[in-house]
């Protein structure tokens, strides 16, 4: 199996995830992300205890690559501080733009960097990036 079929399949596999999924009760800080030229929409909630993500979950709809991107970034921030998830978002948006391939940095991405090439497909990368903006954007207004 080559490198572009396993990331196929995670993407796939993470689309069709469930658990990170779902409506958070107690959650304090929320932030909606839209995609409008392909209808993606995404609520990400989290429930921050001081400066740590403690939990992430959240609802919407999209295509696979928005829903598996959301629940891998998930994955990703439960349990780091606003600052390491911050430094995640820098990194995915760096790697999707093509700035950075150094995999010894890329490899803080884990399961993320089966992204890496969807720069080549234009049209897709807003859906990738749909929860890691709307991450950034939740984490400067809940500073």
């Amino acid at each position: 199996m080559d490198l572009n079929q396993l990331y196929t399949e995670l993407i796939l596999e993470h689309s069709q995830n469930s658990e990170n999924k779902g409506h958070l009760d107690h959650a304090n800080c929320t932030e909606r992300g839209r995609n409008p030229s392909c209808g993606d929409d995404i609520t990400l909630e989290l429930v921050c205890r001081g400066d740590i993500i403690e939990d992430a979950s959240f609802t919407g709809s999209g295509c696979a690559i928005s829903q598996a991107s959301t629940s891998i970034m998930i994955d990703l921030i439960k349990g780091k501080s606003k600052e390491e998830a911050g430094e995640l978002v820098n990194t995915f948006l760096s790697m999707i733009k093509k700035e950075l391939n150094d995999y010894d940095k890329l490899e803080m991405l884990e399961d993320a960097v089966a992204f890496q090439n969807i720069g080549n497909m234009p049209a897709r990368v807003k859906c990738a990036t749909l929860a890691w903006h709307t991450l950034r954007e939740a984490i400067t207004k809940n500073q």
